[in-house]
């Protein structure tokens, strides 16, 4: 029987030190550490990349109520893009005004007249708009906004879809590109969820 270095008695023996256990011990706590900050690290970058997409690049807004329907109802989830420059007739946009948020669809746009007429006609530059997505009349808030109005090179006219009672710029005028939060991209039905 040899006792060299190389004997199971001496391996074994080594094996079970206090000092081989307590380094062992030693490692899978600092493993277990370093598993811990790689998690907090990764969560944090996670956090921040939500940050940033929900709060500088999109936007996510629930609709308020009935302004918009048939297309948009109360209670559906608007996406909407925040860094968006070119905004054009047509496009739905999210708006700030007066503290408030509104949604509305750009009808006219900087250098433009709008008209809304006595017998609840929309008239831009001149010309009577025949809005076919429009089912209903565009009334005109007396009390609000003198008309004709002349848009500066910054400013928007925005109306709501559903055009009875609806808040949007015969109620509180032109909307300037400033208070303009987005334009929608998409909206997700509140029922399909």
């Amino acid at each position: 029987m040899k006792h060299g270095n190389g004997s199971p008695e001496k391996k074994a023996s080594a094996k079970g030190s206090p000092v081989d256990q307590a380094i062992r011990k030693r490692r899978r706590r600092l493993s277990q550490i370093s598993d811990i900050k790689s998690f907090f690290s990764r969560l944090l970058v996670m956090i921040i990349m939500i940050y940033i997409m929900f709060w500088i690049i999109f936007g996510l807004k629930p609709m308020a109520n009935d302004d918009m329907k048939p297309r948009i109802s109360a209670g559906d989830l608007m996406l909407f893009y925040r860094l968006e420059t070119r905004i054009n007739s047509d496009d739905v946009v999210v708006i700030q005004k007066d503290g408030k948020t509104y949604t509305g669809r750009v009808v006219a746009k900087g250098g433009d007249k709008v008209e809304v007429t006595d017998d609840s006609t929309l008239k831009i530059n001149d010309s009577t708009m025949i809005e076919s997505d429009i089912f209903y009349s565009t009334p005109k808030y007396e009390e609000y906004v003198q008309y004709p109005l002349q848009l500066a090179d910054d400013e928007y006219f925005i109306l709501c879809d559903y055009r009875n009672g609806a808040k949007d710029s015969r109620y509180f005028g032109a909307v300037k590109k400033s208070e303009i939060l987005g334009k929608v991209i998409t909206i997700i039905r509140r029922s399909n969820l």
